[in-house]
């Protein structure tokens, strides 16, 4: 099937639904220059002190929170980047009424800074922050704009609300995202290897016929696909 051929079936798939469901990795924010992590040229390929894994991890945290905070301002924020065209795309379908949640394994917020309202970050987000003795919030500022480990007014120290290493996902973020998949009639799954556990297996859950995987990889469920197109989301869903 060519490249236009797909186009046209995805845009028939969409027009003939009316509970799509977005899960998406970190393919979807590349094309806004964001570094993914399992690509020839993401953080896994590169060379650190420590692995990423390990220097994203929870008990690196604990132990060696100043090493983490230099990491992850350096690696993990991108204050000046924009929504791209899948970004855009995704929330113009949700204000059409058809899109009605993004599931994302990404932690930019850009989903939201596109118009996207309902958006269930699986690993949450670098735009919110907290203590961890009194549990107040803090904005994405208070790190950037602070050298060493950020902490609150009561002495405790500021952690950003991300998922790391060693840590559970929110029990009320994955219950939202399987009751929305297990609700849609297409399921839409972008930028994403689909190899990432447990986020991946939220999509056992889906029981449609429209599963379109829009990857530019081969991944785990592409038998399962309805359809498959191999190119980058932004460009894919630019065109429809």
């Amino acid at each position: 099937m060519s490249q236009l051929e797909s186009t046209d079936r995805l845009k028939a798939m969409i027009a003939d639904s009316d509970y799509i469901v977005f899960f998406g990795g970190a393919g979807v924010s590349t094309e806004s220059g964001i570094p993914d992590f399992r690509s020839q040229d993401g953080l896994y390929s590169q060379k650190y002190k420590y692995p990423p894994e390990t220097m994203l991890s929870a008990g690196f945290f604990r132990s060696n929170a100043g090493e983490f905070f230099e990491f992850y301002r350096n690696k993990l924020i991108y204050p000046d980047v924009k929504p791209n065209k899948a970004h855009l795309k995704l929330a113009e379908l949700e204000r059409l009424g058809k899109l009605k949640a993004v599931v994302t394994q990404n932690i930019d917020g850009l989903h939201q800074l596109a118009g996207s309202e309902t958006v269930l970050e699986l690993h949450g987000s670098v735009l919110r922050n907290f203590c961890l003795k009194c549990r107040k919030s803090f904005g994405i500022e208070t790190v950037t704009g602070s050298e060493g480990v950020p902490e609150c007014d009561c002495g405790g120290t500021i952690k950003p609300d991300v998922v790391l290493f060693g840590e559970g996902l929110n029990p009320d973020t994955v219950e939202s995202a399987a009751e929305h998949i297990s609700r849609a009639d297409m399921l839409i799954v972008g930028g994403t290897s689909l190899n990432v556990y447990p986020a991946a297996g939220l999509l056992r859950y889906y029981r449609g016929t429209r599963l379109v995987l829009i990857n530019m990889d081969a991944t785990p469920y592409d038998d399962r696909a309805n359809l498959i197109i191999r190119g980058k989301i932004g460009e894919t869903l630019g065109n429809i």
